[in-house]
């Protein structure tokens, strides 16, 4: 008999993937599956109020739920749910206590006659598959391709009933679907993204689904508003080392992903030991732990892990005690150390529902206490945050360091930059090059003129910008240099300031940087890549966690000392924090109504923020994306934020929001 309906099964299903196929063969019988009896979940019939299916929810709330009153817990829900279960509800028990599982069972009032052909699950062949049999005699019999149907029925139905009974976050639910669930998964993220905040998306049947998943995806996009077409979602895609027919449409899917270029969507896919039923446990377990990723300002991914596929956090993480790390910040609380706690509250709050645009971070620090920190999307505590043109001003206060330590004095700001650097042939050089001051560099006003297609000619040989070569190829193929071409002009000038600083120190600069700045700052998780020339990058490519930015902070903000010793130059750091030169106020980045007189000084940047009747000398280290380092002297005030959004406004948010807090 059993036999019998596995031949039939095998025939009716013809046209699904392998994988289906093989889960058809492993769980078909005629077992009859009574409502779950278990300790810890509660059993609750629940009707889908549009087609009057019943259906079961399988509820286990985690043990501290009771003592947490005002507490709000992130939600697993799960499709298959009297298969995924146990091992969901083993695996959170040890890596992520405190969530919800809500299972979703099959249709409880099936045919009699299709539950004893096919099995207590037939349903879910309705229910999670996207599309119709192209077979009459199927479809009519078992009216295949209503995930819409079953979608609905899951948002109007389950994820209404849940929030409305028990305290769960409607900003972190989490869906985990396997093989047929994988493809439901498939079809909610790409038709209604907004269901879930997370997909757990293990070995889907997309076998033959992938256009029509394309499909949906152009739909997306088409009806989603011009200001954001985001998924807003974090994904984990999987499937077997043994699934070998897996891998097209799993690349499939993946490429469909990737396409969209979404700075809201975090995906991770990984290859899991075994088969379609041997991968399953790992596939839980596996997905679990990346879920205590989504759930935690703390990273445990591996260093290796780029900044854009780390998943996003679901809740923002706000703190107003910062915690003691003994990292050499002293922290306090807002409220009582400084500041208005409410109003720094509600900021953070409006940041995390993206109001300010898409930030990784926000931390407050004021007479020498770290009173507040906060962390969102992609930010995290223990993670360096990549760091685009912040980086100059890290290369500043190098150059300021080897002043301190006698390597250079502030007389030689005024000398020829070249006059440093001893490989190079003059008798080659553009006229006018003696004009490039160290200055000159570190204000970006050198009068270098090269095209874009030379730069790119320039990287095609590296030999032309190996070392001081560099410099050599550069002064050689700039445009003359004259006092009329030395205006601002955003661009070279820390490649040099780099140079130099090889040139004078002893040993190398990637050794000076760490050794004398890095280390006695006690910084150490960090990253500073390498630049074609073979020389620390200087202009960008670095990455810093928020706290260690704090740190470049605090340094500047007390004039070049660090605990009691005084690192890097105090004139020096006078003059680079000056406004030595405006830059118009034409496109000020992060500005607004109340920023205004936008200045330079050596890669720090400032300018007046109108708080009433009143102005604030703000400096700043600015990266494109979103990083800021803002120090308000007035106020003892330094503020250090983190984003990857180009459209942000946060030195406007400076003067309407942070500064009236500490007034």
């Amino acid at each position: 008999m059993r036999t019998t309906r596995l031949v039939v099964l095998i025939m009716i299903f013809a046209h699904t993937t392998f994988a289906q196929k093989q889960e058809i063969k492993a769980k078909t019988h005629n077992r009859e599956w009574p409502s779950l009896e278990a300790k810890h979940f509660k059993v609750i019939p629940i009707k889908d109020s549009e087609l009057r299916r019943d259906y079961e929810l399988y509820v286990k709330l985690p043990e501290s739920y009771s003592k947490n009153p005002d507490k709000l817990y992130p939600v697993l829900y799960f499709t298959d749910a009297i298969w995924h279960l146990e091992i969901l509800s083993a695996s959170t028990e040890y890596m992520l206590e405190d969530i919800i599982l809500v299972g979703i069972s099959w249709q409880k009032n099936s045919s009699q006659d299709l539950k004893e052909e096919v099995g207590e699950h037939v349903s879910r062949f309705r229910d999670y598959s996207m599309q119709e049999s192209k077979k009459p005699e199927i479809q009519n019999k078992y009216q295949l391709g209503q995930a819409n149907k079953h979608l609905d029925f899951i948002r109007n139905n389950v994820i209404k009933y849940i929030e409305g009974n028990y305290r769960a976050d409607s900003r972190s639910r989490t869906y985990f679907g396997y093989s047929l669930g994988g493809e439901f998964g498939s079809y909610v993220l790409l038709s209604k993204p907004d269901t879930f905040d997370n997909y757990i998306i293990g070995s889907p049947s997309i076998k033959n689904e992938v256009p029509y998943l394309a499909e949906l995806n152009t739909k997306l996009d088409s009806i989603s508003s011009d200001e954001d077409n985001s998924l807003h979602a974090n994904v984990f895609l999987s499937y077997g080392t043994q699934e070998s027919e897996m891998v097209e449409p799993i690349q499939g899917l993946v490429g469909v992903l990737k396409g969209r270029r979404d700075r809201g969507l975090s995906l991770q896919k990984e290859v899991i030991e075994g088969n379609h039923q041997t991968a399953f446990p790992m596939t839980a377990v596996r997905s679990v732990a990346w879920l205590t990723t989504i759930m935690s300002h703390v990273s445990n991914h591996s260093d290796e892990l780029p900044f854009f596929d780390t998943p996003q956090i679901n809740k923002a993480f706000l703190n107003a005690t910062p915690e003691d790390k003994n990292d050499g910040i002293e922290v306090g609380e807002v409220g009582i150390d400084g500041g208005d706690k409410k109003m720094i509250q509600e900021v953070a709050e409006e940041i995390s529902d993206k109001k300010h645009g898409f930030f990784d971070s926000f931390l407050i620090y004021q007479k020498d206490k770290l009173i507040f920190e906060s962390y969102y999307s992609r930010g995290r505590i223990n993670q360096p945050h990549p760091q685009a043109s912040a980086t100059k001003a890290y290369t500043s206060l190098a150059l300021g360091r080897a002043i301190q330590m006698g390597f250079l004095t502030m007389a030689d700001l005024e000398k020829p930059l070249v006059s440093f650097l001893k490989e190079l042939d003059s008798s080659r050089f553009v006229k006018g090059t003696e004009l490039i001051t160290l200055e000159k560099a570190l204000t970006m006003s050198t009068g270098i003129s090269i095209p874009d297609e030379q730069w790119e000619a320039f990287k095609k040989d590296p030999s032309q910008i190996q070392g001081q070569q560099l410099v050599q190829t550069i002064l050689e193929h700039s445009a003359p240099i004259t006092p009329d071409t030395q205006k601002f002009v955003y661009g070279t000038g820390p490649d040099l300031i780099m140079q130099v600083i090889e040139a004078v120190v002893p040993g190398s600069a990637e050794d000076f940087i760490k050794t004398e700045l890095l280390d006695k700052l006690g910084i150490t998780n960090y990253k500073w890549q390498t630049a074609p020339s073979g020389l620390p990058e200087a202009g960008w490519r670095t990455s810093m966690t928020s706290r260690n930015m704090v740190k470049w902070g605090m340094l500047t903000m007390n004039r070049g000392k660090w605990e009691g010793e005084q690192l890097v130059s105090k004139e020096f750091i006078d003059k680079a924090l000056s406004r030595i030169l405006l830059t118009g106020d034409d496109d000020v980045y992060g500005g607004g109504k109340d920023v205004s007189k936008q200045g330079y000084g050596f890669y720090w940047w400032s300018a007046d923020l109108k708080v009433g009747d009143k102005t604030y000398f703000c400096r700043s280290a600015q990266g494109g994306g979103g990083q800021y380092i803002i120090l308000i002297d007035e106020l003892d005030l330094l503020v250090v934020v983190t984003a990857h959004d180009n459209e942000n406004k946060t030195l406007q948010l400076m003067a309407e929001r942070i500064i009236p807090a500490f007034l």
